[in-house]
């Protein structure tokens, strides 16, 4: 066997495998003899069928199958013991199905296009990002407030409409096919607001629904419809009240606190104003340590200079997603495509050359946190332990271990971070939670 890799060029090489009969004449032979052992052939007894029978019958199948294990071991051999930096796996390159001859040829020579991964310098010093300290205003908390005033509120069905409340009704499209049962909530309305307040049921509403809802979210969110229809929706509508739907605020009681934090855990109007902030400023804190990873990783994208194999890339995408995904839609979402390769690449840099390693036990500590978390366990109750930890290890078994792999990934992509964070420049800016948002969109 011989193999040989010729690069093209800095990001792309050719990798030929050169057969010879010497190379695959053994792996067939045993292929063949197992064959005879399990075929059940008319006339032969279990385990007796001759040898040169199964040649005949199977030879073929048999070649090629002992050919095409001979490659990926070799080619895969090959890349490791090289230490060749390649993206993804080589791809055999295209050639006429008939231009084997596998009944009478002992000679083989297959190629392979292979992407080249290039070396790059981490630009850590280069890397300047801005992490918000938050400070928790009075609007942010009297939204919550109202927010949770109105979830455990009491639902009511007046006969006439209010700003605030929200309608249940048909709406359709005037000039148009479309028509659906939906829920109008009327804080929404940026524009003719007096049309939707006063109205019963059974009264009509014809409206603009563009001037009425705005945005494209929002039309998404009264619709049904996906944003990327909703960008088109445009034109009158007619709503047909059906009911009126309103929350009265709940009161600011014992009963209110333990539905919020839990059977007495709050007791008084005070505790729970405090506890209150402390949870907007908890969720908060995540959110722009969250901001903080994003503009992190942007900015290492951005600032390595990091050369990608584009044709390859494109290819081995379509390849390796079997038809999942059409080469219109690699070509849409390719930058966010090479945006994860170069992260990946970054990412896999630093684990090498600072010998960052995740274990077993830290993967599943990792999974067992986040598992507790989600059932608001602070700790597993002993008689729950056996219980508990069968379900979490079947929990990372599922997906065929996926999600095991998901798992380690994400604690690579923590470490990593956390890494990158102290090497870096981190300016801090305090800024108010009504700030943040609109700072970020959130």
């Amino acid at each position: 066997m011989n193999i040989t890799l010729n690069q093209t060029d800095g990001l792309n090489a050719s990798l030929k495998v050169s057969l010879q009969e010497a190379d695959y004449a053994a792996r067939v032979d045993e292929q063949i003899k197992e064959y005879s052992k399990k075929a059940n052939i008319k006339g032969f007894r279990p385990g007796k069928v001759p040898a040169g029978l199964i040649r005949k019958m199977y030879g073929k199948g048999i070649l090629v199958e002992a050919i095409n294990q001979l490659l990926g071991e070799s080619v895969n051999n090959y890349i490791k013991e090289n230490k060749v930096r390649i993206l993804g796996e080589p791809l055999p390159e295209r050639q006429d199905e008939n231009s084997i001859d596998w009944d009478n040829q002992k000679e083989f020579e297959f190629s392979y296009a292979v992407g080249l991964l290039p070396e790059f310098e981490l630009p850590l010093s280069e890397v300047s990002v801005q992490k918000y300290n938050i400070e928790v205003d009075q609007t942010t908390v009297d939204e919550a407030y109202e927010q949770m005033k109105r979830q455990f509120g009491k639902t009511t069905n007046p006969e006439v409409s209010e700003a605030n409340d929200y309608l249940y009704g048909e709406l359709k499209q005037v000039d148009g096919e479309f028509e659906t049962k939906t829920l109008l909530p009327l804080n929404k309305v940026v524009s003719g607001a007096d049309k939707f307040i006063g109205v019963k049921p059974e009264d009509t509403i014809t409206f603009d629904i563009r001037e009425a809802f705005g945005d494209d979210a929002a039309l998404a969110h009264v619709t049904g419809l996906s944003k990327d229809v909703t960008k088109d929706l445009n034109g009158q509508f007619t709503f047909t009240v059906e009911k009126i739907n309103r929350t009265e605020a709940a009161e600011m009681n014992q009963e209110f606190f333990d539905k919020i934090f839990g059977q007495g855990n709050v007791t008084t109007e005070e505790e729970f104003d405090a506890k209150v902030r402390e949870v907007i400023k908890e969720n908060y804190e995540r959110e722009a340590e969250n901001v903080l990873d994003r503009d992190v990783i942007d900015q290492l994208v951005e600032k390595s200079s990091i050369e990608i194999p584009n044709e390859f890339f494109k290819r081995w995408l379509t390849v390796t997603n079997e038809g999942k995904i059409t080469p219109e839609q690699i070509e849409e979402f390719y930058d966010q495509y090479v945006k994860e390769l170069k992260w990946s690449m970054i990412r896999n840099k630093v684990v090498e050359e600072n010998d960052i390693q995740i274990k077993n036990e830290d993967v599943v500590n990792s999974a067992r946190q986040k598992m507790m978390a989600q059932f608001n366990m602070p700790e597993v109750p002993e008689e729950m332990e056996d219980t508990f930890n069968n379900f979490l290890d079947n929990h990372l078994k599922q997906n065929n271990g996926r999600n095991f792999v998901n798992e380690y990934e994400g604690l690579v992509a923590e470490r990593v971070l956390a890494f990158v964070k102290e090497k870096i420049t981190i300016t801090e800016n305090t800024i108010s939670a009504e700030e943040f948002r609109n700072k970020v969109g959130a």
